[in-house]
Protein backbone atom coordinates (compact mmCIF):
# COMPACT_ATOMS: atom_id res chain seq x y z
CA UNK A 1 0.00 0.00 0.00
CA UNK A 2 1.33 3.45 -0.94
CA UNK A 3 2.20 5.91 1.81
CA UNK A 4 -0.07 8.99 1.81
CA UNK A 5 1.46 10.93 4.68
CA UNK A 6 3.36 14.20 4.46
CA UNK A 7 6.73 14.57 6.20
CA UNK A 8 8.25 17.76 7.56
CA UNK A 9 11.06 16.88 9.97
CA UNK A 10 13.76 14.26 10.55
CA UNK A 11 12.05 12.67 13.54
CA UNK A 12 9.04 11.69 11.41
CA UNK A 13 11.18 9.65 9.02
CA UNK A 14 12.23 6.04 9.05
CA UNK A 15 15.88 5.47 8.10
CA UNK A 16 15.26 4.45 4.51
CA UNK A 17 13.00 7.42 3.84
CA UNK A 18 15.56 9.77 5.38
CA UNK A 19 18.42 8.30 3.33
CA UNK A 20 16.35 8.58 0.14
CA UNK A 21 15.58 12.24 0.84
CA UNK A 22 19.28 12.96 1.37
CA UNK A 23 20.11 11.19 -1.88
CA UNK A 24 17.52 13.31 -3.70
CA UNK A 25 18.87 16.55 -2.24
CA UNK A 26 22.49 15.75 -3.08
CA UNK A 27 21.48 14.78 -6.63
CA UNK A 28 19.53 18.00 -7.08
CA UNK A 29 22.32 20.14 -5.63
CA UNK A 30 24.82 18.43 -7.94
CA UNK A 31 22.70 19.21 -11.01
CA UNK A 32 22.23 22.84 -9.98
CA UNK A 33 25.93 23.37 -9.29
CA UNK A 34 26.93 21.61 -12.51
CA UNK A 35 24.52 23.86 -14.42
CA UNK A 36 26.03 26.92 -12.75
CA UNK A 37 29.49 25.78 -13.84
CA UNK A 38 28.28 25.06 -17.37
CA UNK A 39 26.58 28.41 -17.87
CA UNK A 40 29.25 30.31 -15.98
CA UNK A 41 31.87 28.98 -18.38
CA UNK A 42 29.46 29.58 -21.24
CA UNK A 43 29.58 33.33 -20.70
CA UNK A 44 32.91 33.27 -22.54
CA UNK A 45 31.28 32.09 -25.79
CA UNK A 46 28.12 34.22 -25.97
CA UNK A 47 28.05 36.34 -29.15
CA UNK A 48 26.13 39.45 -28.06
CA UNK A 49 25.26 41.70 -25.16
CA UNK A 50 21.65 40.50 -25.24
CA UNK A 51 22.78 36.87 -24.96
CA UNK A 52 25.25 37.82 -22.23
CA UNK A 53 22.48 39.40 -20.14
CA UNK A 54 20.28 36.33 -20.58
CA UNK A 55 23.06 33.90 -19.68
CA UNK A 56 24.07 35.93 -16.65
CA UNK A 57 20.50 35.83 -15.33
CA UNK A 58 20.40 32.10 -15.98
CA UNK A 59 23.65 31.59 -14.09
CA UNK A 60 22.38 33.59 -11.11
CA UNK A 61 19.19 31.52 -10.99
CA UNK A 62 21.15 28.26 -10.96
CA UNK A 63 23.24 29.54 -8.04
CA UNK A 64 20.09 30.53 -6.17
CA UNK A 65 18.56 27.10 -6.79
CA UNK A 66 21.68 25.45 -5.40
CA UNK A 67 21.55 27.63 -2.30
CA UNK A 68 17.88 26.73 -1.72
CA UNK A 69 18.66 23.01 -1.77
CA UNK A 70 21.81 23.50 0.31
CA UNK A 71 19.87 25.39 2.97
CA UNK A 72 17.27 22.63 3.17
CA UNK A 73 20.00 19.99 3.54
CA UNK A 74 21.70 22.03 6.27
CA UNK A 75 18.42 22.31 8.17
CA UNK A 76 17.75 18.58 7.90
CA UNK A 77 21.25 17.23 8.61
CA UNK A 78 23.01 20.13 10.38
CA UNK A 79 25.91 19.73 7.95
CA UNK A 80 26.94 21.44 4.73
CA UNK A 81 26.08 19.74 1.47
CA UNK A 82 29.04 21.38 -0.28
CA UNK A 83 31.68 18.65 0.31
CA UNK A 84 29.36 15.97 -1.08
CA UNK A 85 28.57 18.02 -4.18
CA UNK A 86 32.21 18.93 -4.80
CA UNK A 87 33.24 15.27 -4.48
CA UNK A 88 30.55 14.19 -6.94
CA UNK A 89 31.55 16.90 -9.39
CA UNK A 90 35.15 15.70 -9.18
CA UNK A 91 33.99 12.16 -10.03
CA UNK A 92 31.36 13.20 -12.60
CA UNK A 93 32.39 16.59 -13.99
CA UNK A 94 30.14 18.42 -16.43
CA UNK A 95 31.57 19.15 -19.88
CA UNK A 96 31.78 22.77 -20.95
CA UNK A 97 30.38 24.11 -24.20
CA UNK A 98 33.10 25.00 -26.70
CA UNK A 99 31.03 27.50 -28.70
CA UNK A 100 27.66 29.24 -28.85
CA UNK A 101 26.06 26.39 -30.78
CA UNK A 102 27.01 23.82 -28.14
CA UNK A 103 25.89 26.10 -25.33
CA UNK A 104 22.47 26.45 -27.00
CA UNK A 105 22.22 22.66 -27.27
CA UNK A 106 23.21 22.27 -23.63
CA UNK A 107 20.58 24.77 -22.56
CA UNK A 108 17.98 22.98 -24.63
CA UNK A 109 18.70 19.44 -23.38
CA UNK A 110 20.41 19.67 -19.98
CA UNK A 111 18.03 22.31 -18.68
CA UNK A 112 15.03 20.52 -20.13
CA UNK A 113 16.05 17.23 -18.51
CA UNK A 114 16.26 18.94 -15.14
CA UNK A 115 12.88 20.56 -15.69
CA UNK A 116 11.14 17.26 -16.43
CA UNK A 117 12.85 15.58 -13.49
CA UNK A 118 11.83 18.31 -11.06
CA UNK A 119 8.19 18.03 -12.05
CA UNK A 120 8.22 14.52 -10.58
CA UNK A 121 8.65 16.07 -7.13
CA UNK A 122 5.81 18.60 -7.32
CA UNK A 123 3.70 16.46 -4.96
CA UNK A 124 6.63 15.15 -2.93
CA UNK A 125 5.68 13.83 0.51
CA UNK A 126 8.69 15.66 2.00
CA UNK A 127 6.97 19.03 2.13
CA UNK A 128 10.03 21.34 2.41
CA UNK A 129 11.37 19.87 -0.85
CA UNK A 130 7.95 20.15 -2.50
CA UNK A 131 7.92 23.90 -1.76
CA UNK A 132 11.44 24.46 -3.11
CA UNK A 133 10.67 22.46 -6.26
CA UNK A 134 7.62 24.60 -7.00
CA UNK A 135 9.79 27.69 -7.00
CA UNK A 136 12.54 26.19 -9.15
CA UNK A 137 10.13 24.69 -11.71
CA UNK A 138 8.56 28.10 -12.35
CA UNK A 139 11.94 29.60 -13.18
CA UNK A 140 13.20 26.64 -15.21
CA UNK A 141 10.08 26.78 -17.38
CA UNK A 142 11.19 30.20 -18.61
CA UNK A 143 14.45 28.75 -19.98
CA UNK A 144 12.74 26.24 -22.26
CA UNK A 145 11.71 28.53 -25.12
CA UNK A 146 15.10 30.24 -25.42
CA UNK A 147 17.12 27.04 -25.80
CA UNK A 148 14.56 25.54 -28.16
CA UNK A 149 14.45 28.48 -30.57
CA UNK A 150 18.22 28.82 -30.61
CA UNK A 151 18.76 25.16 -31.40
CA UNK A 152 16.39 25.22 -34.36
CA UNK A 153 17.87 28.44 -35.73
CA UNK A 154 21.49 27.29 -35.43
CA UNK A 155 20.91 23.72 -36.63
CA UNK A 156 19.56 25.09 -39.91
CA UNK A 157 22.79 26.97 -40.61
CA UNK A 158 25.26 25.31 -43.00
CA UNK A 159 28.20 25.91 -40.68
CA UNK A 160 26.80 23.51 -38.05
CA UNK A 161 25.54 20.69 -40.29
CA UNK A 162 28.60 18.48 -39.87
CA UNK A 163 28.61 18.52 -36.08
CA UNK A 164 25.02 19.10 -35.01
CA UNK A 165 24.15 15.42 -34.54
CA UNK A 166 27.21 14.60 -32.44
CA UNK A 167 26.64 17.64 -30.21
CA UNK A 168 22.98 16.67 -29.86
CA UNK A 169 23.95 13.11 -28.86
CA UNK A 170 26.36 14.41 -26.24
CA UNK A 171 23.86 16.68 -24.51
CA UNK A 172 20.96 14.28 -24.93
CA UNK A 173 22.94 11.93 -22.70
CA UNK A 174 23.35 14.62 -20.05
CA UNK A 175 19.65 15.39 -20.19
CA UNK A 176 18.62 11.76 -19.82
CA UNK A 177 21.04 11.13 -16.96
CA UNK A 178 18.87 13.44 -14.85
CA UNK A 179 16.16 10.78 -14.54
CA UNK A 180 18.02 7.82 -13.05
CA UNK A 181 17.66 4.14 -13.94
CA UNK A 182 14.23 2.73 -14.83
CA UNK A 183 12.75 -0.08 -12.75
CA UNK A 184 15.25 0.20 -9.91
CA UNK A 185 14.50 -0.76 -6.31
CA UNK A 186 15.24 2.80 -5.20
CA UNK A 187 12.84 4.31 -7.72
CA UNK A 188 10.10 1.87 -6.71
CA UNK A 189 10.51 2.86 -3.07
CA UNK A 190 10.46 6.59 -3.89
CA UNK A 191 7.21 6.17 -5.83
CA UNK A 192 5.66 4.06 -3.06
CA UNK A 193 6.52 6.70 -0.46
CA UNK A 194 5.29 9.52 -2.70
CA UNK A 195 8.71 11.11 -2.86
CA UNK A 196 8.33 11.14 -6.64
CA UNK A 197 5.38 10.54 -8.94
CA UNK A 198 6.59 7.88 -11.38
CA UNK A 199 9.32 5.48 -12.42
CA UNK A 200 12.14 7.14 -14.41
CA UNK A 201 11.03 5.31 -17.57
CA UNK A 202 7.88 7.41 -17.85
CA UNK A 203 9.72 10.67 -17.22
CA UNK A 204 12.31 9.73 -19.83
CA UNK A 205 9.58 8.98 -22.34
CA UNK A 206 7.82 12.29 -21.68
CA UNK A 207 11.09 14.18 -22.14
CA UNK A 208 11.80 12.34 -25.39
CA UNK A 209 8.30 12.97 -26.70
CA UNK A 210 8.60 16.63 -25.74
CA UNK A 211 11.76 17.24 -27.79
CA UNK A 212 10.63 15.39 -30.94
CA UNK A 213 8.99 18.40 -32.65
CA UNK A 214 12.15 20.47 -32.14
CA UNK A 215 14.30 17.65 -33.46
CA UNK A 216 12.23 17.36 -36.63
CA UNK A 217 12.49 21.11 -37.27
CA UNK A 218 16.24 21.03 -36.60
CA UNK A 219 16.95 17.92 -38.70
CA UNK A 220 18.14 15.76 -35.78
CA UNK A 221 17.73 12.04 -35.10
CA UNK A 222 17.82 9.91 -31.96
CA UNK A 223 20.91 7.78 -31.47
CA UNK A 224 20.67 4.35 -29.87
CA UNK A 225 20.40 5.15 -26.16
CA UNK A 226 22.77 2.29 -25.37
CA UNK A 227 25.37 3.90 -27.64
CA UNK A 228 25.39 7.03 -25.45
CA UNK A 229 25.46 5.11 -22.16
CA UNK A 230 21.81 5.39 -21.15
CA UNK A 231 19.88 2.50 -19.60
CA UNK A 232 16.33 2.41 -20.91
CA UNK A 233 13.47 -0.03 -21.32
CA UNK A 234 13.14 -1.76 -24.67
CA UNK A 235 9.71 -0.23 -25.27
CA UNK A 236 10.87 3.38 -25.17
CA UNK A 237 9.55 5.20 -28.25
CA UNK A 238 12.28 6.99 -30.21
CA UNK A 239 10.41 7.19 -33.51
CA UNK A 240 9.97 10.65 -35.00
CA UNK A 241 6.38 10.21 -36.13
Amino acid sequence: MDDTRDYYTRNQMETRYYDTVLQMLVGQAYREYAAAQLFGHGISVVPSLHALKSMTRHLQEEIQHYEMVATMYQTLVDQSIDPLVYARLAQQPIDFAQDWFELAMAQFLYDRGGYWQLQEYEDCSFVPYRKVVAEIVDEEAEHQALGESLVVELCLRKEYQAKKQSIFNKWLRYGLLSFGRPNSVGADYAVKMRLRKRDPHFVMQDFITDIKPVMKRAGLLFPSLKSIGIEARNDIDLLLH
